[in-house]
């Protein structure tokens, strides 16, 4: 079977930087299970996907623009320190904002504290060694809801 819109693929990856520091790896955990087509992974990794089958080994080198974007210059904002209501504030801290985005903490002054709502590794390409692991076809719930229900496609 092949991975294509709306099939279920399970991948293993390891994800490095430009340096080849790792940055994320299934490596010993269950295999990334996703549903095709829905968004689920970020666009140059669904393209690299698109057409593999079980049993393909394969690197895959992502540019910002297909990965997490571009440094966006206008997610940088200094908000005033009373808004944290008092707590210790440190670079390299993350918070939610009300919007459900994560913004970290690039700079603490006495007054104000800079934050970024860029994601981490925006600006980066990302390279990935991937495995697919299973293709199958995706049950109806999976379809319904966008999203795999797990390994056989029920919910636990």
């Amino acid at each position: 079977m092949t991975i294509t819109k709306h099939k279920v693929a399970a991948i293993h990856y390891t994800l490095r930087d430009n340096s080849g520091t790792v940055l994320d790896s299934s490596e010993g955990r269950e295999p990334l299970y996703y549903l095709h087509g829905e968004n689920n992974l970020i666009p140059g990794m669904e393209e690299g996907l698109e057409g593999r089958t079980k049993g393909d080994k394969l690197q895959l080198t992502v540019p910002p623009e297909k990965g997490y974007g571009r440094r966006d210059p206008q997610l940088i904002e200094q908000v005033p320190r009373t808004a944290f209501g008092g707590q210790t504030i440190e670079v390299g801290m993350q918070f939610q904002a009300n919007d459900g985005q994560i913004i970290t903490v690039t700079e603490v002054g006495a007054e104000a504290v800079t934050v970024d709502a860029n994601h981490p590794l925006a600006d980066q390409d990302l390279h990935f060694d991937v495995e697919v692991v299973d293709v199958r076809d995706a049950t109806r719930d999976e379809l319904d809801h966008g999203h795999v229900h797990g390994p056989g496609g029920v919910a636990h």
